[in-house]
């Protein structure tokens, strides 16, 4: 997609994340073409849709279909996720059959079959109605996840690689979370412009315009750090720009509450719900701390640092 055609597909992708949500926002989605899009210029594509679903808080199968597509099954499936703050496949072999523990999207729980990874090459499709599906509430029911427990009759792919997957999967993820980061930011500006304390709006108080100055570096730096790893391409840059970008969506809702202050965490002001999906998105396919964790703990064992980003 040239610039004008990148422009076009984003204004409609909005509209769509405006007039529709859930199961009719997937179906908007395809009606655009946006799993054409995804085969085509996944780097546009993903990084166009996320974004926008992170600003607006929008739930759609996006995410089964960026790493299904990944993993060589037809778009159709949907897929079953880790456990929040884990990324190891979530499926495991029990004899003849495939054991399932892991997450869903409520668009998955709604497909007839739905992609199990068992291991880093292996997966395999799973009908639905084996395996036992529980709603969750949590921290954002508004997300539509779904816990999944059980075990299925499999029917191998070939070709799966789970590694792939998983990269393309936290890119997409770091995307919505820089999303959501800046409708943060903006709600907090606004405040600050709007709320006058000692005869004057809170925007001119020093202590606010560092808070909000130290999230819009965070925000920059985790988009920069997304660009990188598209053009790499490889699972530590995907991991580092995940990591980078659930840290971004903290420092947001950390210091734009500061500047919100009560209004904040009330029901009617949009951005506790923010704050909410943040914290969800950031434990998906493995938390910032996690992935920190981890990227330290090889850089210890391999002796060896990563190689630098082209920021």
């Amino acid at each position: 997609m040239d610039a004008a055609e990148q422009a076009l597909f984003a204004g409609s992708v909005r509209t769509a994340m405006e007039r529709h949500s859930g199961r009719d926002l997937t179906a908007a989605l395809a009606d655009l073409g946006w799993t054409d899009a995804l085969a085509d210029d996944a780097p546009r594509a993903v990084a166009a849709l996320f974004e926008l679903q992170g600003r607006t808080r929008a739930a759609s199968a996006a995410l089964d279909n960026v790493i299904v597509s990944a993993l060589g099954a037809g778009i159709d499936a949907g897929v079953v996720l880790p456990a929040l703050g884990t990324w190891s496949p979530p499926g495991e072999h029990r004899g003849d059959r495939v054991g399932v523990r892991g997450l869903a999207s409520a668009a998955s729980a709604r497909a007839s079959t739905v992609v199990v990874v068992i291991g880093d090459a292996q997966a395999c499709l799973v009908e639905v109605g084996d395996l036992n599906l529980s709603p969750i509430a949590g921290v954002d029911p508004t997300l539509g996840l779904v816990e999944v427990t059980g075990a299925g009759v499999p029917a191998p792919l070939d070709n799966a690689h789970w590694p792939a997957a998983l990269a393309l999967g936290r890119l997409a993820l770091g995307h919505e979370l820089v999303g959501a980061a800046r409708t943060m930011l903006e709600l907090a500006r606004e405040h600050a412009l709007q709320r006058v304390q000692f005869g004057r709006p809170i925007a001119m108080f020093q202590a606010v315009r560092h808070r909000l100055a130290e999230t819009l570096v965070s925000v920059e730096a985790a988009e920069a750090v997304l660009a990188a790893a598209w053009d790499e391409r490889s699972a530590t840059s995907a991991a580092i720009a995940k990591a980078v970008s659930g840290r971004a969506a903290r420092t947001a809702a950390r210091h734009c509450q500061q500047v919100l202050a009560g209004i904040g965490f009330t029901t009617e002001h949009p951005f506790q719900g923010y704050v909410r999906r943040v914290l969800v998105l950031d434990q998906l396919l493995g938390s910032t701390r996690a992935l920190s964790t981890e990227l330290g703990r090889s850089v210890l064992t391999e002796r060896s640092l990563p190689s630098l980003l082209p920021l």
